[in-house]
């Protein structure tokens, strides 16, 4: 365990809180995360924690970005090694999609306990929006539409997702089925308006 007494930057002594925060996500839900379970974890004095977060809603809010910034970096790496054909541009951008809730379970927990903060809709919606680019942008060389009208479609192939990982959730359905599901989605969409790039 980290002492109190360990000399850290802030933005490692931050990075070192969010990681201690993470497991105690992991093992005891969020219930169990406080600033002062926070503390008593890191072996850190409760200034510290409120110095960073202040309150329990922007450690909670601080976590969730964190989770975002892992998720879009591994969707990131797998569209940069994915073969340039829309199929599987599709795919890859479905399975990351799905990611959250199978390998990031921490996600569904902390987003859980944020519901109803005006803030966390802020934030969702600033997400959203930037996970709806990273879509456009993977997907523009694949359509003949313009950037805006790929992003609308974009926009509705994201709310097909949020419904599917609602079956998914529900048992309705497993992860490949859903990653299978969005693909052909996606796939449909852009295919609708460029007939060219229905190469494979």
């Amino acid at each position: 365990m980290t002492t109190g007494s360990t000399r850290l930057s802030k933005p490692a002594r931050r990075e070192q809180l969010l990681d201690t925060a993470m497991t105690i996500v992991r093992a005891h839900g969020t219930d169990g995360l406080t600033l002062l379970s926070l503390a008593e974890a890191a072996g850190v004095s409760r200034p510290v924690v409120y110095d960073h977060f202040g309150t329990r809603p922007g450690l909670l809010i601080a976590l969730y970005r964190r989770l975002d910034e892992r998720h879009r970096a591994a969707s990131e790496q797998a569209l940069r090694d994915a073969p340039a054909v829309p199929r599987e541009i599709a795919r890859v951008l479905s399975a990351a999609y799905f990611a959250c809730a199978a390998d990031m379970p921490e996600w569904t927990a902390v987003s859980a306990a944020l519901k109803g903060s005006q803030e966390m809709e802020a934030i969702e919606r600033e997400l959203l929006d930037a996970y709806t680019d990273l879509m456009v942008t993977a997907l523009r060389p694949h359509s003949g539409l313009p950037r805006e009208d790929l992003r609308l479609r974009c926009v509705g192939v994201l709310g097909a997702a949020e419904a599917i990982a609602a079956e998914l959730n529900r048992g309705r359905a497993t992860v490949a089925t859903a990653v299978a599901a969005l693909t052909d989605l996606i796939v449909g969409s852009i295919d609708a308006a460029a007939p060219q790039s229905r190469t494979r």
